[in-house]
């Protein structure tokens, strides 16, 4: 071992596994890692898997943390013998640390070489690797520290004991504490977690003065303090507009801040529109709880819903876009040639065109006895703010589809066991091939042909029933968490009648319009633009659209491309108007 960890030194560790290379390049990775990041976090090397395997147990063994593990493969074939020293190497840290981010370092040009690339592929595929870094072979390298700066704060945003910007303390299986938590997670604010029960929470409650309380308690680095607040209450505090201000005419209202309502919002706010998007809950829609995207295109590490709706917001805001949230829509009628949108506290907004982009949620299970544990086990949506609870303990997802096999992957790192169930008889036709791949790597059970008839517990899901479809035959299992991810119901209740929906609520645009009982009521000469509804100037885009995608880039593209025919629709509703 290069350096040696004091145990009184709680610092979290980077370890390096650098096998003998050239004289020139040994130590190169440790040594740069030192210099730019000794001051926060201790750096341990070692020359073999073996060592640095040995050296992983004993920090664990000493309660340290370990951020990042990187592990470069031997030179000319050496430990071949017992197969690739950094699959054992990463293997073994998934168990060890199951938090640390994973990279496999090789040499730039690497990836030319069949060997390391069907490593690359494999060690990812298998979930033991994060990803691949390039061996530094300058000083300073700043592509090599851009990869590990950011590993570290993907790690530092999951895990890290820090104090945050946002406290929340509250009974462990809370369901008012876990719809404040995954609203915070959903909107990308970093909060900490005190179950109110464990010296932590009990120390923040009298620090507050709020000894006696058990309701759900938000604590705010400025001192504020919020008991048991509102989720606009919450809104408020961490710095989002849930009033509108003194403007209240836009060129265009955006409905929903899902994948597609943001794509929107960034390409009209960046061609000089006036817009405004109104979303009812979190930033990022059903799409901004997957813990991690991997076939979202330019994110080759992969990205979590939240991050990339954070992203989204934010190049939205700089553009321009005026944002209203925690707001949810009951109304949307005509008034001289305006769209006019109420809200459920009487704010009102009007535009020229409506883009509707109000996406899905998951659809409830309706086992009335797991109503009562909705927050206490049940949860509907991958629910990232719970999987560290759920460390050792029994857990099932239900769903097939890609947000069910993500949700899985990521509680595989915490739980003892996960279970996947599927009422279908194949994974194939619902869920991407990686993530297939992915999920038998990881020894996730997958159980097909499956439902949850019922369940129970005190205070918090202790035990599911579980019924074969196929045989009729039922049992039970213990059960901590039980993910919820299946089918999906459009946001379309509150939409006037005129607006046609299919028999499920989707909404109907273009070409389908006109096949429709609706092309009667069509009023103008033209067609219905694709994605436009069968009322003029109001649009669908994303999820609640009738025949769309189900993928996020698919959605983010509709809501690219919705603005040109919201162009269109702007040049005719006022002569001599021109796209910016």
């Amino acid at each position: 071992m290069a350096l040696s960890v004091q145990p009184d030194q709680r610092r979290p560790v980077l370890v390096v596994i650098e096998h003998e290379h050239d004289a020139a390049g040994q130590g190169r990775i440790a040594d740069q890692l030192r210099r730019r990041y000794g001051g926060d976090y201790d750096v341990v090397d070692e020359r073999s898997g073996a060592a640095g395997l040995t050296t992983l147990e004993s920090l664990r063994d000493r309660g340290l943390q370990v951020a990042l593990v990187l592990c470069d493969r031997p030179p000319n074939g050496a430990g071949e013998d017992d197969g690739d020293p950094a699959d054992a190497v990463f293997g073994q840290v998934k168990q060890l640390y199951p938090e640390a981010k994973r990279a496999l370092v090789v040499d730039w040009g690497a990836w030319a070489d069949r060997e390391t690339a069907d490593a690359i592929h494999r060690l990812i595929a298998l979930g033991k690797i994060d990803y691949y870094a390039l061996r530094p072979w300058r000083s300073p390298d700043e592509y090599f520290h851009r990869t590990v700066t950011e590993f570290l704060l993907e790690w530092e945003r999951s895990v890290s004991a820090a104090p945050r910007e946002v406290t929340v303390v509250a009974p462990r299986w809370s369901p008012r504490a876990h719809e404040l938590r995954s609203l915070l997670v959903r909107n990308g604010v970093q909060h900490q977690f005190h179950p109110s029960e464990t010296d932590e929470g009990r120390t923040a409650l009298a620090a507050a003065g709020l000894a006696d309380v058990t309701a759900p308690v938000v604590l705010l680095h400025d001192g504020r303090v919020l008991v048991d607040p509102t989720n606009s209450q919450l809104a408020d505090a961490y710095g989002v507009n849930t009033t509108l201000g003194e403007a209240t005419d836009f060129d265009v209202i955006v409905v929903g801040a899902g994948p597609a309502g943001l794509a929107a919002a960034v390409y009209a706010s960046s061609e000089g529109l006036r817009t405004l998007v109104v979303e009812r809950e979190s930033i990022g829609g059903q799409a901004g709880s997957s813990s991690l995207i991997r076939n979202y295109l330019g994110f080759a590490r992969g990205i979590s819903g939240a991050e990339l709706a954070q992203r989204a917001y934010q190049q939205a805001w700089v553009f321009g876009t005026t944002f209203l949230l925690m707001r949810e829509l009951v109304g949307l009628t005509s008034e001289d040639g305006w769209r006019v949108l109420t809200a459920a506290d009487g704010q009102q907004a009007r535009a020229r065109a409506v883009v509707l982009a109000t996406g899905v949620s998951y659809r409830r299970i309706g086992v009335p006895s797991l109503e009562a544990f909705e927050g206490a086990g049940v949860f509907y949506g991958a629910s990232v703010s719970e999987a560290r609870a759920m460390a050792g303990e029994p857990v099932f997802v239900v769903g097939g589809g890609n947000s069910a096999g993500q949700a899985a992957m990521h509680l595989s790192r915490y739980a003892g066991a996960v279970t996947l169930l599927v009422r279908g008889a194949s994974l194939a036709e619902s869920m991407s091939q990686y993530l297939i791949d992915a999920i038998d790597a990881a020894g996730i059970q997958v159980r097909l042909r499956t439902e949850v008839v019922d369940g129970g517990g005190s205070g918090r899901l202790a035990w599911v029933e579980l019924r074969d479809r196929a045989t009729g035959e039922t049992h039970t299992e213990p059960a901590t968490g039980l993910f919820v991810l299946i089918g999906a119901e459009p946001h379309t209740g509150w939409l006037p009648e005129r607006i046609e929906r299919d028999q499920w609520g989707y909404l109907l645009t273009g070409p389908d319009v006109m096949e429709s009982h609706a092309a009667r009521r069509w009023p103008l000469e033209r067609q219905p633009l694709m994605l436009e509804t069968c009322v003029p100037g109001v649009f669908a885009v994303g999820d609640v659209r009738r025949r769309s995608v189900k993928r996020v880039a698919s959605a983010v593209g509709e809501g690219s491309v919705v603005i040109q025919q919201v162009h269109q629709v702007l040049a005719a509703t006022e002569p001599g108007r021109t796209r910016p």
